[in-house]
């Protein structure tokens, strides 16, 4: 029996032991966003750090940088002569959201009736975490080695925007050496078919707050006469977009990138019929799909957009009559190439410089954001991975673009020196990623852990 074989056939022997690793990692509340849980980001840390040991790693340390949730390191290094691989993942999660549209308890990772496990991280991206581990047990244990030198890192901070990443990289960049980068951390094209992502967009967002009053008012003696800040936002973030949903900023899409005619011909060959795109989505009957281009996958994965993430003037639990003296958003804007930073976030306070209502004052303040990143498929290590992929999930894979923004891809393989990334995805668009009742489809998490054993394989010289 090769040594490919006693991996996989470890992995069948050894997968609910190993899904209970990700069970343990989903019960710690790792909230990077959220101060009260500075000490469970950290004890996740630990966490990881125990089951990269636990599953064959060496070197495993806790990495950490000033002001920075916490990283886990481990590597394996003794495949002389053959490839090394950076394989990332993240243990940070997002906020529950809203508790009561919960089915089950966030942090007590649930199996449902659906062959989903339901908890918060358990797709992303602890289960990114799992999917690694596993695959090096499975070889480690079964026939004594890799094929290929590994190492691990993954990161704590994540969800909220790797603001620490430079310093990180400064500090640790010589461990970091590697022939490939692996991140398992995007999204299939579906449930069982797998997909490759080589587009992802970025990020950039700002603080946006009005202020009328000095302070709120009775709406009955002073209703009429005096600005309301939360009518006022109201008016100015409905200049946004237009019509269709588009955005209505002025020269926002002057620098955005054309797609080619192969890349088009590629995208239109994906795209899904919009009552397929409807039903994963979830939108509500009689709802309309933004924007004007005709293709949905175009619209999520290269071209801008534009939300409001949140909205606050006075809570409904205690609502009064009054008149607010101020009102809040943050917005948000999913960049493509070629669209910078700082020049998208100077369009987006201009046109809010132009559009604020009634004189009102005006506060604006930028937060930490992230790339958009692109890249080719002509290296090998991208046609290993396909293979894989196949290999592990029984279908070809698709090469995809993702909506989202991994703000660790772009500077980390700069720093590699533009080494392939190879972004394999776990989720599916039934996920619930960054929403209640986030699910991880256990079907595709074993097809992943085979695709990442195939691949060490593959990868070998």
């Amino acid at each position: 029996m090769s040594n490919l074989e006693q991996a996989v056939n470890r992995f069948e022997d050894k997968k609910s032991e190993y899904i209970e690793d990700l069970k343990e990692l989903v019960r710690i509340p790792s909230v990077s966003a959220d101060p009260d849980h500075v000490e469970d980001v950290k004890r996740s840390a630990a966490a990881v750090a125990d089951l990269l040991r636990k599953r064959g790693l060496e070197n495993v340390e806790i990495l950490e940088v000033e002001g920075a949730h916490p990283y886990a390191y481990g590597d394996w290094c003794h495949a002389e002569g053959q490839p090394t691989l950076v394989l990332y993942a993240h243990h940070d999660v997002q906020p529950i959201g809203d508790p009561e549209l919960w089915k089950t308890e966030p942090f007590e990772p649930t199996l449902g009736d659906d062959g989903r496990l339901y908890g918060r991280g358990a797709a992303d991206d602890k289960a990114g975490v799992v999917v690694v581990t596993s695959a090096i047990d499975a070889f480690l244990k079964s026939a004594g080695k890799l094929p290929v030198n590994v190492k691990v890192i993954i990161e704590g901070e994540e969800e909220i925007g790797s603001e620490h990443l430079a310093a990180f990289l400064k500090e640790h960049r010589s461990r970091f050496d590697a022939d490939a980068l692996v991140l398992t951390d995007t999204g299939n094209f579906d449930t069982g078919i797998p997909g490759i992502t080589t587009a992802l967009r970025g990020l950039v967002a700002l603080k946006v707050t009005l202020r009328g009053l000095r302070q709120s008012l009775h709406s009955g003696s002073w209703g009429g006469a005096v600005p309301d800040a939360a009518v006022g936002l109201s008016r100015l973030l409905a200049t946004l977009t237009d019509e269709n949903g588009d955005m209505a900023i002025e020269g926002m899409m002057d620098s955005v990138r054309s797609l080619s005619a192969e890349e088009r011909e590629k995208l239109e060959a994906l795209d899904e019929p919009d009552e397929e795109f409807r039903r994963k989505a979830g939108i509500v009957a009689g709802s309309r799909i933004m924007g004007r281009s005709k293709s949905v996958l175009e619209k999520l994965w290269h071209l801008p957009a534009i939300s409001v993430n949140a909205l606050e003037a006075s809570s409904m639990k205690a609502a009064r009559n009054v008149i607010v003296d101020t009102a809040s958003a943050r917005i948000g804007i999913r960049t493509v190439p070629n669209m910078e930073q700082g020049g998208t976030l100077d369009k987006l306070e201009a046109h809010l410089k132009k559009h604020s209502p009634w004189g009102m004052e005006l506060i604006m303040e930028r937060e930490g954001g992230g790339d958009w990143w692109h890249t080719e498929t002509t290296d090998p290590a991208f046609g290993a991975a396909l293979e894989a992929l196949e290999e592990g999930y029984g279908k070809p894979a698709v090469i995809m673009g993702c909506g989202g923004s991994i703000p660790f891809v772009e500077p980390f393989s700069s720093q590699l020196g533009g080494v392939p990334s190879l972004l394999i995805g776990i989720e599916d668009p039934y996920t619930n990623a960054h929403s209640e009742n986030e699910s991880l489809h256990l079907g595709d998490w074993e097809k992943s852990t085979r695709s990442i054993i195939h691949l060490f394989q593959k990868m070998s010289r």
